[in-house]
Order: structure tokens, then C-alpha cells, then sequence
């Protein structure tokens, strides 16, 4: 199975500058693939989970074109080929 991380301008120092992360792996969960990323790139964990393990409020993670808020979060399933997206919250005032 392969999955693309798609990786915003913020985090890419911890990515040695690359945009996108393409990892073979076999998961079926968001939860698993963030595994899976932590392991080549461990810096990004604190910037994407909480100390309890959850997505930080600031960040978005799309798989697809759904948030995972909205698909049963870090259990959200994966399928092969498929694109996750990270993505920070844009807030205005």
C-alpha cells in the first residue's frame, strides 16, 4: 500500500524541505499512517498531536477531500493510493 503525505510550507523543515512523503506501508488507519511518518520523521508529531494523542485544534488532516473530524478521526480508514493532507486552521479577525 501507498500513501502520499502532502506536507504545508510550516512543517517542511521537519521533512528535510519535500512537500510531499510517500510511504509504503500496509495500515488501514489515519492512526496508523501518522505511525508510519512519526517513525521517518519524528519531529512532526508534536506539531500535529496533542500530548494525549489527539490532532492539535490548529491542524486540519484531510483524507482526500475529508477532514477526519468528520470521518471518524484518527480511525478513519485508508485505502491504497490515497492522498493526507495536512493542514493548519487559517483564522482571521
Amino acid at each position: 500500500m501507498t500513501i502520499t503525505f502532502l506536507i504545508p510550507s510550516y512543517l517542511r523543515t521537519h521533512t528535510s524541505g519535500r512537500s510531499a512523503v510517500e510511504l509504503s506501508t500496509s495500515v488501514t488507519t489515519v492512526a496508523e499512517t501518522l505511525t508510519a511518518l512519526w517513525l521517518e520523521f519524528p519531529a512532526l508529531r508534536d506539531r500535529v498531536l496533542d500530548e494525549q494523542g489527539n490532532v492539535r485544534q490548529h491542524v486540519n488532516i484531510f483524507v482526500g477531500d475529508e477532514n477526519i473530524r468528520d470521518t471518524g478521526g484518527l480511525a478513519t480508514p485508508v485505502r491504497d493510493d490515497c492522498e493526507i493532507m495536512i493542514v493548519p486552521n487559517i483564522t482571521g479577525g
